[in-house]
């Protein structure tokens, strides 16, 4: 029987499958298995043995690519499948990115309800202060020195700024006051908000977000809450004080100011200047730093929600709501008047060509000074 193996038919037969391309050896080679009463015999031959792998592999890479057709017969590419199932995803982060502000500070907010314990003990550990003295570091930071000049040219601006915080606004809180409201407390706690400077953190990160003038929010922010030190005990003796008995902590508020505050605002330029290539990394990453300042920001509500929590608890959810709007419709107010003021301002200083009508100082004027209630008032 192995004597027919080696005749020369079989000779020349072996020949033409070595020759012949992959595409013809694999079916050759299965028809003729099947004449043979032994396959130990075609294992003995390598060039028999090669052709025999080459088969099993070729149809294991047409399996794998029939699995990338559709049921029309149209073939799918798998990478982009798997991309496009992962589309969806893509309109939750891009919204996410262009709200992270907003998203932060309603996440703080509802963390600090469900969760006080946790808000607690960071109150404990100062890290309120904490999150403003990095809020006024990356301000530092990204402080570059063409923004001091445009500040200082819009200074106007800041002047009106300045008086819209600490001699216009608190006369709304004779208003406020003549409001009746269960508890009290609440109506109280609104008038002296108007009283108070701008916030510490806010009015910076919400301008530069809006793309207003950063560096003019920044000098009203930090000038009005310097002044305010003055200005804020007077203003609360005169609108609010007569049978509340408010006293204002002077010192203690100086101190605070400073250290958090003009220390981390000083350092954080400082080191921008000292270390160029870190001024050059914060200028490519602004929109990285400015999510720092939100998360930064988001902490405050976090930790003032969590400590008020009880307290809120006990309010009955109508009068809770009723104090949220009467908020809300003051800073409405506000954002209107100094609309309103800027407008004004604007058209009888030189229309166009004038400082109060370059959006950015605009924007920075509305957004600072419609605020009140610095950060632990």
């Amino acid at each position: 029987m192995y004597s027919t193996l080696y005749n020369v038919p079989m000779a020349g037969t072996l020949q033409t499958l070595i020759l012949t391309s992959p595409t013809t050896k694999t079916p050759s080679l299965r028809h003729r298995s099947q004449h043979f009463p032994s396959n130990r015999a075609l294992f003995h031959i390598p060039s028999i043995t090669f052709n025999r792998d080459r088969s099993f592999r070729r149809p294991i890479t047409a399996l794998d690519r029939s699995d990338q057709r559709d049921g029309n017969g149209d073939k799918v590419d798998r990478v982009s499948g798997s991309a496009s199932g992962l589309s969806w995803a893509k309109p939750l982060l891009n919204f996410a990115s262009k709200n992270f502000l907003p998203l932060a500070l309603v996440g703080g907010v509802l963390l600090g309800l469900a969760n006080p314990g946790l808000g607690c003990l960071a109150d404990r550990y100062y890290l309120s202060k904490l999150s403003t003295f990095g809020i006024f570091i990356i301000s530092g930071l990204t402080l570059r020195s063409g923004d001091i000049g445009a500040a200082t040219e819009a200074w106007p601006v800041g002047v009106f700024g300045l008086v819209s915080i600490l001699m216009i606004t608190p006369y709304f809180s004779r208003a406020i006051l003549q409001m009746q409201l269960h508890p009290q407390e609440f109506v109280t706690g609104l008038a002296m908000f108007s009283c108070m400077p701008t916030t510490l953190s806010s009015g910076v990160a919400l301008t530069h977000l809006a793309g207003g003038n950063s560096a003019l929010a920044l000098a009203m922010t930090v000038i009005s809450n310097m002044l305010g030190i003055l200005i804020i005990p007077f203003s609360i003796s005169k609108f609010i004080a007569d049978g509340v008995g408010v006293s204002v902590p002077t010192e203690q508020l100086f101190r605070s100011l400073v250290l958090t505050l003009l220390v981390p605002l000083i350092m954080g330029k400082v080191l921008r200047e000292f270390f160029k290539g870190l001024g050059d990394f914060v200028d490519q990453n602004r929109k990285l730093f400015s999510k720092f300042s939100a998360l930064f920001l988001s902490l405050v509500p976090w930790i003032q929600v969590s400590r008020s929590r009880s307290l809120l608890l006990r309010v009955k959810p109508a009068v809770f709501l009723v104090a949220i709007g009467m908020g809300a419709l003051l800073h409405i107010i506000l954002l209107a008047f100094n609309a309103l003021a800027i407008k004004s301002l604007s058209a009888v200083s030189g229309g166009d060509k004038s400082i109060f009508s370059k959006r950015e100082n605009a924007s920075a004027l509305v957004l600072v000074a419609s605020q009140g209630e610095k950060e632990g008032t």
